[in-house]
């Protein structure tokens, strides 16, 4: 496609995405999309791919060479560059060792209450008929709250834990909203794992969040008397 190598590739579609939300766009984003798009972006003058991936190895300086300014929502985060570790960066708060156990019997995550008089955007993607969630887990399960930049919105986390599981933000013209994990109605979805059968899960409250974006695009914010 007339790139030297697959990295290349890759920085070019993350760079088309943001160039879409900075015109107005809006991405909704969920599992390791959310904090994929950041690090291509912010890795976009260094070279952070292991010679297996590209053909060459990551600059001995990439770390150092990451512009955290062209980022949707994350900033200051520590790569992986090691291509044994199934993981690309200390954003997600799935643990490195994947075979850890992290049972999904306790685990749940909350929503954010907001006004729709004030609020009318994060009202409607947190609208629900559940306010605590049952987790899933996915490449990326969720985002240690260090690693979010100040002004991007939390909409849900665990409650007294770092883990930040859904949040929105404004990047030029445009709106993102990303949520870790991948498939609410399977805990521990792994790949070559059948698709979950959504008939069985009519009333999801987590696919109900993933409904909420998909009508996102429908609401419009009534300008306020001054």
């Amino acid at each position: 496609m007339g790139y030297q190598k697959v990295s290349q590739l890759k920085l070019a579609v993350a760079r088309k995405v943001r160039e879409y939300v900075l015109r107005g766009g809006f991405l909704f984003a969920m599992c390791s999309a959310t904090d994929s798009y950041d690090i291509a972006l912010a890795a976009q003058n260094t070279d952070i791919c292991d010679m297996v991936f590209d053909g060459d190895p990551a600059a001995s300086d990439c770390q150092e060479g990451l512009e955290f300014n062209y980022c949707f929502a994350f900033e200051n985060f520590l790569l992986y560059v090691s291509p044994i570790i199934y993981e690309f960066s200390d954003i997600d708060t799935t643990p490195l060792d994947q075979t850890a156990s992290r049972s999904g019997q306790n685990d749940y995550f909350t929503l954010f209450d907001f006004s729709a008089k004030y609020d009318p955007v994060p009202t409607m993607l947190t609208q629900n008929h559940a306010a605590v969630i049952h987790n899933f887990m996915g490449q990326t399960t969720g985002f240690h709250r260090n690693r979010i930049k100040p002004s991007v919105l939390i909409l849900a986390e665990k409650s007294g834990e770092d883990e930040v599981k859904y949040i929105h933000g404004n990047v030029g013209k445009g709106t993102f909203t990303f949520l870790g994990g991948h498939d609410p109605e399977d805990y521990k979805h792994l790949v070559g794992d059948p698709p979950t059968d959504l008939t069985l899960h009519k009333n999801s409250p987590g696919y109900r969040l993933i409904l909420n974006n998909i009508l996102f695009p429908a609401a419009k914010k009534k300008k306020q008397k001054t």
